[in-house]
């Protein structure tokens, strides 16, 4: 089988790298196409991912048709030489197009309910739309609902151990407390109009007094008297460090959802939610969502809290995994019509049955 993969975030990357793996052991032919935006094309060279890079950085909205277009000619004209079975992405505007092209089937990926723009243009075109079960919108005959979130494709504990060195890495010792806080630059297109934390001078302050350490891992520039606080951590060695921190504080979903499935809880303040976040909120309490106006001051009472009371996170982890899929076994299951072989289904084999 040959098999299109499309990268356009590096949140993709860590989507699908445990399945392109799997499907090349298998014999499939893959090829990965990519735009150039943030870290994406630096992951994939990190894991060692062969990949075509098909359009650049948009700098704005503006430029962000062209650019789409620009990766879906191309894309096109690959499919046409190569002529795929399957076009796979999450969002999957351009996968779901070039695929009703060339005749190839098209398998979406999405769990973020208020992306309007891509699920037009997207979903009335895909074969089917693979969503967790936790998402909040019927899309109708062509999804797929599944129990598991995008994150577990790469930080189920079957894909993914982390590394304890990163902590001496980072110049921390194993006791101290510390909170990993994410900031974003609030540009895509769903971000108009949304906002986070109020200032963040006080967000550090709060958390200092609480006898942590603060590492800042943000996408828009910081005052210059916060600049020290910035940590710059190579793409592939987040994840070890949400696994080791204390508490994650921040506006990113995707950051958050990786600390909560890891059994670090973590706190997401932005005014807009999810049904993802939702559930790892109220089902799971891993994860606190804080939306309204006084969002900030909650989410910072909150945070000081975690920090200053014990609680047995890894509990409610494995209740977590208790109900959930490894991921990369539905993507595979979707791809090629069979599911890999994980510990999670050993001991339940038939929850991956269960999809609805």
């Amino acid at each position: 089988m040959r098999v299109f993969v499309t990268i356009q975030h590096p949140a993709h990357v860590h989507f699908f790298r445990n399945a392109i793996t799997a499907l090349e052991d298998e014999g499939h032919d893959v090829h990965v196409f990519a735009r150039r935006k943030e870290m994406a094309v630096e992951l994939l060279q990190r894991y060692d991912i062969d990949h075509e890079v098909l359009a650049g950085t948009a700098s704005g909205l503006s430029q962000l048709a062209w650019v789409q277009t620009t990766y879906e000619a191309r894309l096109l004209r690959r499919a046409v030489q190569l002529k795929p079975d399957v076009i796979t992405a999450i969002g999957g505007v351009a996968a779901a197009h070039v695929a009703t092209v060339v005749g190839a089937r098209s398998i979406v990926f999405y769990d973020t309910e208020h992306a309007n723009l891509i699920q037009n243009l997207a979903y009335p075109f895909a074969d089917v739309i693979y969503t967790p079960d936790c998402y909040n919108q019927s899309i109708g005959p062509k999804q797929v609902r599944y129990p598991g979130y995008h994150e577990l494709a790469y930080l189920h504990p079957d894909r993914f151990t982390p590394d304890p060195t990163v902590i001496s890495d980072f110049g921390l010792d194993p006791d101290d407390t510390f909170v990993v806080l994410r900031l974003v630059k609030w540009g895509a297109s769903h971000d108009v109009g949304q906002s986070g934390f109020n200032a963040v001078e006080d967000v550090i302050d709060r958390l200092e007094n609480a006898g942590a350490e603060v590492l800042i891992t943000s996408e828009r520039p910081l005052p210059a008297e916060l600049e020290s606080y910035r940590t710059t951590v190579e793409p592939h060695r987040m994840h070890d460090l949400l696994a080791f921190a204390d508490l994650f504080i921040g506006e990113g979903a995707t950051m958050a959802a990786e600390s909560a499935v890891l059994g670090t809880p973590a706190i997401y303040v932005n005014t807009l939610t999810m049904g993802y976040t939702d559930e790892l909120d109220e089902r799971y309490g891993l994860l606190f969502n804080y939306q309204g106006d006084d969002r900030h001051a909650l989410a910072l009472d909150k945070a000081v809290s975690i920090l200053e009371n014990d609680e047995n996170w890894e509990e409610y982890r494995e209740r977590l995994l208790a109900d959930k899929v490894d991921t990369t076994s539905v993507i595979l299951r979707a791809i090629t019509g069979r599911s890999s072989q994980s510990n999670t289904q050993a001991q339940n084999p038939n929850i991956e049955g269960e999809l609805l």
